[in-house]
């Protein structure tokens, strides 16, 4: 290829790059940072109008930079890994200190998990680190009030797919609508929030916000922020299972006397190659659960088929959040776990009041829902 196509290619998949990044949504599931899937050919002829000789002279590179791109998520996937490896290793030797002393080593200040198919961009996914946007911290501050209200025997956490079923938010009615048609009575309180990965969660968890509560019941679903829209590598599979793990082990530490219900993550995007990393992932959620103190759910092969194909009307038009159909598959899996452990439910209920976006108080903050 000669210098001036091959500094055109370049260009223009720079270009194209920051184009599809740049139009990126910020809600759960999409990447808030690291590379942007790159084109394919065909689609970098037709936004360039790139003849079929040039076209064959860039898809060569093209090809160049997906490998190392896919070379590079993959060994960052490995270091996270091995670097959380290290943490948990050393954890029984050294005091609360120095284990906080060692993460910050390993993890600078600024880091962010990645939500992209190939590994984490941040932290790993057992290593605590918040939203750093105004939106998530004015949530933070009310979900700690929220956890001193009211009665709360089960207490769901999560990301923004737990979040949308139990909020006030307007736009959101119908699901609270199915929350309370199924939960009233039990005394069941949401406190997950939208956007969050592992690590957030595992950040709130640490800084109170189930502190003191007490529940019966811990209900799970996390995850799929990590994951992000394409498959990853092993490695990747493993360190979102450590993630997990890591929340499970909060769980036990702040609320002993509690059963986890721990979901495994949805399907989506109909995406068979997706859909297998996702089962893979679940594989290795599924082995952290003892039937007794964490029992395990796994409701996909009623919202998908076998191949990750979503049934009609389980999720809503972004293939990743649920609608009512498929926040209904969930709670029929839920509501037997829960009729075991707490009776049936009674005839009042006395959680507190479902979360309310914090927007009117932050107007021009970012962040998931």
């Amino acid at each position: 290829m000669n210098l001036s196509l091959r500094l055109l290619a370049s260009i223009s998949v720079a270009a194209l790059l920051a184009s599809a990044a740049s139009a990126q949504p910020r809600g759960a599931g999409f990447p808030a940072a690291g590379p942007a899937p790159l084109p394919d050919l065909a689609a970098l002829k037709t936004a360039l109008a790139l003849t079929d000789m040039q076209a064959a002279q860039i898809g060569p590179l093209l090809a160049e930079i997906a490998a190392t791109q896919k070379d590079s998520a993959d060994k960052l996937a490995i270091f996270n890994t091995l670097r959380g490896t290290l943490v948990e290793n050393a954890g029984a030797s050294l005091t609360d200190p120095q284990k906080a002393q060692l993460a910050a080593v390993l993890n600078p200040a600024g880091t962010r998990g990645g939500r992209g198919g190939g590994a984490p961009a941040g932290p790993a996914a057992d290593q605590p680190s918040p939203q750093d946007n105004d939106k998530s911290r004015t949530a933070h501050e009310q979900l700690l009030v929220k956890r001193t209200q009211g009665k709360i025997d089960v207490y769901v956490e999560g990301d923004s797919i737990a979040r949308r079923w139990g909020t006030s938010d307007a736009a959101y009615a119908k699901y609270l609508a199915n929350w309370k048609e199924n939960f009233f009575g039990w005394n069941v309180a949401d406190f997950a929030w939208g956007a969050d990965t592992l690590q957030n969660i595992l950040w709130r968890l640490d800084n109170g916000e189930l502190d003191g509560v007490n529940p019966k019941v811990i209900v799970f679903l996390g995850g799929t922020n990590n994951v992000g829209g394409a498959a990853g590598s092993d490695a990747k599979a493993e360190d979102i299972v450590r993630g997990v793990k890591a929340i499970l082990g909060r769980f036990q530490q702040k609320a002993p006397s509690a059963t986890v219900i721990l979901t495994a993550i949805f399907p989506r995007n109909n995406n068979a190659q997706l859909y297998a990393f996702i089962k893979k992932i679940n594989a290795g959620i599924a082995q952290l659960a003892d039937g007794k103190k964490v029992r395990y759910l796994d409701v996909n092969d009623k919202l998908a088929d076998a191949n990750g194909n979503l049934f009609p009307g389980m999720m809503n038009s972004d293939n990743l959040h649920p609608d009512l159909k498929g926040y209904q598959v969930w709670a029929d899996g839920l509501k037997p776990i829960l009729t075991e452990l707490l009776g049936p439910p009674a005839k009042e209920d006395y959680a507190p009041p479902p979360s309310a976006d914090p927007s009117a108080a932050v107007p021009a903050a970012r962040g998931g829902g």
